[in-house]
């Protein structure tokens, strides 16, 4: 099974670790990593903004994508949310190992 990264990115502290503590929960992600505050600067509505932001890194495979992204989109404050998958080609066995074991079997969306 294909491991991939999901990348989002919240405006809020308690936005981003009650998304990651949902993924997790629910087997979605094996583990959702934390970053921030980061500054993001952006084209919106034709005017260019910056604002401070929280990056999650997604643990998950491709076949839970789509439940990852439903979830995303379901508690993202964004009308457009940050959603970018990255497939992932080299992954130390061990640890896909763990992955496949923390999450569903198979996709649920």
């Amino acid at each position: 099974m294909e491991a991939i990264l999901v990348l989002t990115a919240l405006p809020k502290l308690a936005q981003a670790e009650a998304l990651a503590r949902a993924l997790v929960e629910a087997r979605e992600a094996a583990c959702v990593s934390r970053a921030g505050p980061l500054r993001s600067v952006y084209r919106w509505a034709e005017t260019v903004e910056e604002a401070e932001e929280y990056l999650l890194l997604i643990k998950t495979r491709l076949d839970c994508y789509a439940a990852v992204e439903s979830r995303i989109r379901a508690m993202h404050p964004y009308t457009v949310p940050e959603v970018i998958s990255i497939r992932l080609d080299h992954i130390e066995p061990r640890y896909l190992a763990w992955l496949n074991e923390s999450l569903v079997s198979g996709s649920r969306a």
